[in-house]
């Protein structure tokens, strides 16, 4: 069985500092609150704290435990441009616990330089599967799902760490994830000049498994690619889609024939890599799994792989 791929890679570092100055003695440090504490007691975060009271989430958030939470402000809501009151409880609440990773206190200088992918605390994936949340560290910026900023990080408390985010951060569906992703740029043109309206088709509520080639796989067929026309195309695109199932990297055999829309069939082997072999022969190494958006998952591979045309 495959093992899953880590997405998040953290070093942590502790030091423990002893302070022996009389000076200190009559002013200890004072006691942190926790997460829900916090934002409560900041204006800015009040319509983020109605929210978190009318689904119940306060409570949660103010257990002891570790949780990272990106915390939109008032300006963050006002400017997502809905009315909250239009919002079911339900869905409001996948909208706020995606904005929540637990069991994990994750500062900014934990996160690894480039793309990182992060499981949040919204479940509402297909099968119960935890959405995905793709952060980007360059330097001292960090970036959630491509486009939201982070613009005060590490707000320390006692259940955990706020960063502050200048937008809401809405759960997102696999073209959305592509479209978040640098890496994605070609495969995203590719799915909108190809026949069968497959941006479209892939934002539905229909449920996928996309096996995602990154910009350099589609860059090393280029001149195959210019040569097909767009119905060829779209045979290329769906013969890396999987429909009517969540197929995860343990869900994966060895061996595995894993039939596409496109009507033909791949087959998976597990080793040392994960890799797909096409009805050509070609060979392709799955790099990251367990992408999970709203209406599936995505494995990102290395290359382009080819169905008989």
């Amino acid at each position: 069985m495959l093992k899953r791929i880590n997405l998040l890679l953290f070093v942590f570092v502790s030091v423990a500092v002893l302070f022996t100055s009389c000076d200190n003695d009559d002013d200890p440090t004072p006691e942190l609150g926790t997460v829900a504490e916090i934002a409560s007691g900041d204006p800015q975060f009040s319509t983020l704290v109605s929210a978190l009271e009318r689904t119940g989430l306060t409570s949660v958030l103010n257990t002891p435990g570790a949780f990272t939470v990106f915390a939109p402000t008032n300006n963050a809501f006002n400017a997502l441009g809905v009315d909250l009151a239009t919002i079911s409880d339900e869905a409001l609440s996948e909208i706020l616990l995606y904005h929540v990773i637990g069991g994990a206190e994750i500062k900014a200088g934990d996160l690894i330089e480039g793309q990182t992918y992060a499981s949040t605390a919204a479940a509402t994936g297909p099968n119960g599967s935890q959405l995905s949340m793709l952060i980007e560290r360059a330097g001292s910026s960090v970036t959630i799902n491509g486009k939201i900023n982070v613009t005060s990080a590490d707000v320390d408390a006692s259940n955990g760490v706020i960063h502050i985010v200048d937008a809401v951060i809405l759960p997102m569906n696999l073209v959305d994830h592509a479209a978040a992703n640098s890496n994605f740029t070609e495969l995203v043109g590719a799915l909108g000049a190809a026949t069968g309206d497959l941006v479209n088709v892939l934002s539905a509520d229909d449920i996928f498994t996309v096996f995602a080639p990154v910009n350099s796989a589609f860059e090393e067929i280029a001149a195959v690619t210019a040569t097909l026309s767009a119905d060829q195309l779209a045979a290329v695109l769906t013969y890396h889609v999987v429909g009517g199932a969540n197929v995860r990297s343990e869900d994966l055999s060895d061996g595995q024939s894993v039939m596409t829309v496109n009507g033909s069939s791949f087959t998976v082997g597990l080793g040392g890599t994960v890799t797909i072999t096409d009805a050509q022969g070609n060979v392709a190494t799955v790099v990251l799994t367990d992408v999970q958006a709203t209406n599936g998952v995505i494995h990102v591979i290395d290359k382009v792989i080819l169905p008989i045309l």
